[in-house]
């Protein structure tokens, strides 16, 4: 099964439309070639009920050529159709008895088409526009990259996701509850990437970035990995990892009396810099015993977290991309946590 959004969704709109331009095209200009109009009358209307609540009508028509009467089904369907109503239709003058309709569905083909198309140029052209303005404000902030790694101290943090609306961000809060760095969303659309501010509570700084829809095709065989993945400006956001130097091995684990979980090792440039474990959405565990959780029921988007790293945003960068995919390794896919729990397992 392939589900598509974002990006893809584009060429798949672009090719519909491109199919009802031809379509309407044939219809208008080719299939009734030639033809001629003339009046006729309805004497059948079929009507097909189908499970999906919407019908079909099929009307018979009488009308006259030359003196004779010729009887035909139109080829098309509409609910406007009735018993004695006169229409028009188009009949071959070399045959007669064959008629079509005059309703110019084609023309409503062809519109639907153009408009779809305009549609797509128009939201392609906004998304251009969108990230010359984000990486103008990136640019003029002075953010040019990711901050170098400075290490510290152990501390063990929480990854949590907003749920219950569509416009939902990300966090990073430690111990007591104080948010450290965030995703927090200003710009909501159904056709365009989000808009989010990225903040650093910590350092002060906020720079923008556009979070594409998720896009994710699921093929469920052993031959070919399933793809879970999100444009990050522009920029597929697994490939915009690994060019930041960032992997993450990952394995399913259950020890320490955790029901089944993942659990993810990210390192930048070979050096490890943080190890997070999924956990339900209660992360904090004095939430997760008020709320009777025995132990990891894991929820996407929600993670414990341990990192000696005082710079948050790569780290928070890679969190973000598996709690927005639903991936379970670096790749998109599910195969490398599967490698990963068997290489644990040895």
């Amino acid at each position: 099964m392939i589900s598509l959004r974002g990006p893809k969704l584009k060429i798949i709109a672009g090719l519909i439309a491109l199919v009802c331009l031809i379509v309407g095209v044939y219809l208008t200009f080719f299939h009734s070639r030639g033809f001629v109009k003339t009046t006729a009358t309805i004497v059948d209307v079929e009507i097909d009920f189908s499970s999906d609540e919407s019908s079909s009508y099929t009307a018979t028509v009488e009308y006259i050529v030359d003196g004779s009467t010729y009887t035909g089904v139109l080829d098309q369907s509409s609910s406007s159709y009735a018993v004695g109503k006169r229409i028009s239709v188009l009949y071959d003058p070399k045959n007669p008895a064959v008629v079509h309709s005059a309703g110019g569905f084609g023309i409503y083909l062809m519109i639907a088409g153009a408009a779809i198309l305009i549609f797509i140029a128009v939201s392609t052209v906004r998304e251009r526009q969108s990230r010359q303005q984000v990486k103008a404000r990136q640019e003029s902030a002075g953010q040019s990259g990711y901050a170098p790694s400075v290490q510290g101290a152990e501390r063990e943090l929480y990854f949590l996701t907003d749920m219950g609306t569509p416009t939902y961000g990300h966090r990073l809060e430690d111990a007591s509850r104080k948010m450290l760095y965030e995703a927090k969303m200003t710009k909501f659309t159904l056709t365009q990437p989000f808009g989010f501010d990225f903040i650093d509570h910590e350092h002060g700084t906020t720079v923008p970035h556009l979070v594409g829809h998720s896009e994710e095709s699921r093929w469920d065989t052993f031959l070919i990995d399933n793809h879970y993945t999100f444009e990050l400006d522009g920029v597929d956001v697994w490939k915009h990892l690994k060019q930041n130097g960032v992997s993450v091995d990952t394995a399913l684990d259950s020890g320490n009396g955790r029901l089944v979980g993942m659990t993810y090792r990210i390192m930048r440039d070979g050096v490890e810099i943080a190890r997070a474990e999924s956990t339900s959405q209660y992360p904090h565990e004095e939430d997760a015993e008020q709320h009777k959780i025995a132990g990891a029921v894991p929820v996407q988007g929600f993670y414990r977290v341990w990192t000696r790293e005082q710079n948050l945003d790569l780290v928070f960068m890679t969190l973000l991309a598996f709690a927005r995919s639903g991936a379970s390794d670096d790749r998109g896919g599910n195969y490398g946590a599967l490698l990963g729990t068997l290489k644990r397992g040895q």
